[in-house]
């Protein structure tokens, strides 16, 4: 990979993949704005997207799939008060534009045209967080073969109940470019890979699966030897695990959630009712909380996007916001939501940097980037050795929540049944059930030992995902509802 380029090199970057090859200039982009300004509108933005992606996947001991594709477009937004006028072309020509900026100022137009100046450029200040290499050029094909040849030569080697394996591998290289109303010019270059690693283990007539896998902003040779030894040993041991799970019991109880990816429920139970637009709305749980107690003392949830080659994180986010290190609840205390733009400014505050889109085909709207907790002052062993009996889970399935009442309901993956700090057996089948701001006042021991996930969150809102990352550490949460199939 490539070294870090600082603002102005990403730029001139976008300019070589989004303006010159379609004879566009930034003149163009100011006459398109100009041109939507005119209606009397709020704010508007362009949005110039370029991304070339691939994918390889092994299974049955072949690599079954290859993918690669490209894509391109703009998206055009105009906002008038609450109302958001927007369209997109996957064609970059001046022609497309202009006619997608007249279509988008005909939506938004609110019967008072004027002369409008577009401010002068100016450039956003950025933050240099990831290298600005194309992944799907940092190694060869027959590379990236033998990379998923090797997964499952090594899984297959770890035990030999491992009866089937599957990988993938995934790269991407994204460059956009933001072109705003107020003369900001913005522009990033983000490369995305993803390693992943599933096996299926069969015991007699019981068959289970355990997966892992990470990624982040950088390149495939991020994947060592090391690295993928280690997604290694992290599928096969929980699938290993869990052939000998027994049933989960079922009831209110204690529960331990272990470090890392169990931040997941953080992410899904908290973190979207923390997002502007619930609040600014009144739907979220949260709503109207700023500066109470929402949490157990010691509690501190942050949103970072400004962790370098994290898979959340962003140099800018998808409306030339500079990235930030928001601090959501500290001490229990609700301190803040995070912000896009519109969200802000009909709410009276700044933007966050949070401020996210799919692609140039959607509309940005408040979400989350790395999402964590910060540490308490117990060792895991403590925290384990204080239960009298409960569920300590250590991994995550799929979840759901209800953003206006905060309840959610996730599956463990991979669990034990502790009883006198003892880890007793593994067990499947166990659901927490609960309410994500009761549920924070439950917390009474945080763990000294927070990690990040291995870069493989994906987010879902309103149909769109971007890649998120979330953390925490180890926790005890009391009177937690776990549904089980004792």
């Amino acid at each position: 990979m490539t070294s870090r380029i600082p603002t102005i090199a990403r730029l001139q970057t976008a300019h070589q993949y989004l303006l010159e090859p379609h004879g566009l200039t930034e003149t163009h982009l100011r006459r398109a704005l100009g041109d939507m300004l005119s209606a009397g509108v709020d704010d508007a933005d362009l949005y110039f997207q370029y991304t070339r992606s691939e994918g390889w996947s092994l299974e049955e001991g072949i690599v079954k799939s290859g993918s690669f594709s490209i894509d391109q477009g703009v998206g055009v937004r105009a906002i008038s008060g609450e109302k958001t006028a927007f369209a997109y072309s996957d064609d970059l020509s001046w022609t497309a534009l202009r006619d997608a900026a007249h279509t988008v100022r005909t939506i938004a137009n609110q019967g008072q045209e004027k002369r409008i100046k577009v401010p002068s450029k100016k450039i956003a200040p950025a933050r240099s967080l990831y290298c600005a290499g194309d992944p799907t050029q940092s190694l060869d094909s027959a590379s990236k073969v033998a990379l998923l040849e090797k997964v499952e030569r090594l899984a297959k080697a770890a035990d030999n109940r491992v009866v089937q394996v599957m990988a993938s591998l995934a790269s991407e290289f994204d460059v956009v470019m933001v072109a705003r109303a107020d003369g900001l010019m913005a522009a990033d270059v983000r490369p995305l890979s993803r390693l992943s690693v599933t096996v299926i283990a069969q015991q007699g007539d019981r068959r289970e699966v355990g997966s892992a896998g990470g990624g982040g902003r950088l390149g495939l040779d991020m994947f060592d030897d090391a690295l993928v030894a280690q997604y290694v040993r992290e599928a096969v041991g929980s699938a290993i695990i869990n052939l000998d799970a027994q049933a989960a019991p079922a009831g209110e109880m204690t529960v331990v959630l272990g470090s890392g990816w169990p931040g997941i429920l953080l992410h899904e139970a908290i973190g979207h009712g923390l997002e502007g637009d619930f609040n600014r709305k009144g739907s979220s749980a949260f709503a109207g909380r700023i500066g109470e107690r929402v949490a157990a003392k010691g509690v501190t949830v942050l949103d970072d996007g400004t962790i370098a080659d994290r898979r959340g994180s962003l140099n800018i986010d998808d409306e030339g916001n500079t990235s930030q290190r928001n601090v959501l609840i500290e001490d229990g205390i609700l301190c803040g939501y995070i912000q896009d733009s519109m969200n802000a400014r009909l709410s009276g505050v700044a933007p966050t940097g949070n401020g996210r889109r799919e692609s140039y085909a959607h509309v940005p709207m408040p979400r989350m980037t790395n999402t964590y907790m910060l540490n308490g002052d117990h060792t895991p062993e403590e925290i384990i050795g204080s239960m009298k009996k409960g569920l300590y889970a250590t991994n995550f399935g799929g979840g759901q929540v209800d953003i206006t009442s905060g309840k959610f309901v996730f599956s463990a993956s991979q669990a034990w049944w502790v009883e006198n700090g003892q880890l007793k057996y593994p067990v499947k089948g166990a659901t927490l059930v609960g309410n994500g701001p009761d549920a924070l006042t439950r917390v009474s021991m945080i763990g000294n030992d927070m990690a990040l996930d291995s870069g493989v969150g994906t987010c879902g809102k309103e149909g769109q995902s971007v890649p998120v990352g979330v953390g925490q550490p180890t926790l005890r949460i009391d009177g937690l509802t776990v549904g089980g199939t004792a």
